[in-house]
C-alpha cells in the first residue's frame, strides 16, 4: 500500500467547487490513499503565504502534497504557484478558453461561482430544501400536491438523503414516504400516495446491505434482523411492480448516482 498523499484544497471561498473537482479526479486512483486538508476562504496574499508555510513543512518532511485550488485573484494564486507541490488552477486555463471563445474578459470576483450571485435559483433550493423537510419521513402528506417526486421505500433505504440532496443541489421539490408493515398489507398503494401515483419513484435495496444499516442503528432488534429486513424488501418489491413506478437500488449507488437517476426519469417524464 503506498504512503498517503496530502491533498490541499485551497479556495478564496467555501471550497466545495475545488473539493468535488479534485475528488472527481482522484477517484480514478482507489489505490492511492490520500489525506484532505481543506483551506477555504485564502481570498488574500498572507492566507496563501500559510498554506505556503505548511506546503513547504510536508516538503520538509518528504512529502509532495497536491493542491487544488479555486481562487481567483492573480496575486495570490501567483503565491500557491510558488509551493514545492503539485498545483492545479482549476479555473484559469477554462477562463482562458472563455475569453477568448467570447472576446471578452472574464469577472475575476471571488465566490463568482457560488448560486448567491442568481438569488432566484438560490431562493429556489433554499425553498425546495424546507418543503423537503416539511414532508419527511411520510409527514406532511397534504402537500404531495406541490411534489415534484415523492420517494417510497422501507426505512433506511436512502430516502430522506436523496430527498435533501434534490432539494439543495437541484431545486427539485422531494417528498417521501417510508413503507410500513400496514402498507405491506394492502393490495394497492397506501392511501397517501394514490393521488399521485405518476410522482412515484420507488427506492430498493438489498437486503444483507438493510440489515447491516439497520444494525448500527438498533443491534438485535427484530427492526434489524436479516429476516425483517429481507420480508420488507420483498413485499416493497411487489408492490412497486404491481404499481408500475420506476424503481432505483441504492444499494451500491451513491445519493449522487441515485439522484440522477431521478432527475433523468423526471425529465423524460
Amino acid at each position: 500500500m503506498p504512503e498517503p498523499r496530502t491533498v490541499m484544497i485551497v479556495s478564496d471561498h467555501t471550497g466545495l467547487t475545488a473539493e468535488n473537482i479534485a475528488r472527481a479526479l482522484l477517484a480514478h486512483f482507489p489505490a492511492q490513499p490520500l489525506l484532505y486538508l481543506r483551506r477555504p476562504f485564502t481570498a488574500d496574499v498572507a492566507a496563501a503565504q500559510a498554506v505556503h508555510r505548511e506546503v513547504c513543512a510536508l516538503a520538509d518532511r518528504g512529502e509532495r502534497p497536491l493542491v487544488f485550488t479555486t481562487v481567483t485573484r492573480a496575486d495570490v494564486l501567483a503565491e500557491l504557484q510558488t509551493c514545492p507541490a503539485e498545483v492545479f488552477d482549476l479555473l484559469g486555463p477554462g477562463l482562458g478558453v472563455l475569453e477568448r471563445e467570447f472576446a471578452m474578459p472574464a469577472v475575476r470576483e471571488v465566490g463568482r461561482h457560488h448560486d448567491m450571485h442568481d438569488s432566484e435559483a438560490y431562493l429556489s433550493r433554499m425553498d425546495a430544501l424546507d418543503f423537503a423537510l416539511a414532508t419527511d419521513d411520510g409527514v406532511g402528506d397534504r402537500q404531495y400536491g406541490l411534489s415534484d417526486v415523492i420517494l417510497v421505500g422501507v426505512s433506511r433505504a436512502g430516502k430522506t438523503p436523496t430527498s435533501l440532496f434534490l432539494a439543495l443541489q437541484h431545486g427539485v421539490r422531494a417528498s417521501n414516504y417510508p413503507l410500513a408493515e400496514d402498507d405491506f398489507e394492502r393490495t394497492g398503494l397506501p392511501l397517501p400516495l394514490e393521488p399521485w401515483r405518476a410522482k412515484l419513484h420507488g427506492l430498493t435495496i438489498d437486503p444483507r446491505r438493510l440489515h447491516a444499516i439497520r444494525t448500527q442503528r438498533k443491534a438485535g432488534s427484530r427492526y434489524a434482523s436479516l429476516e425483517q429486513c429481507e420480508h420488507e424488501v420483498r413485499r416493497a418489491e411487489r408492490l412497486f411492480q404491481r404499481a408500475g413506478i420506476p424503481v432505483r437500488d441504492t444499494t451500491t449507488a451513491s445519493v449522487e448516482e441515485i439522484a440522477a437517476g431521478i432527475l433523468n426519469t423526471l425529465r423524460r417524464r
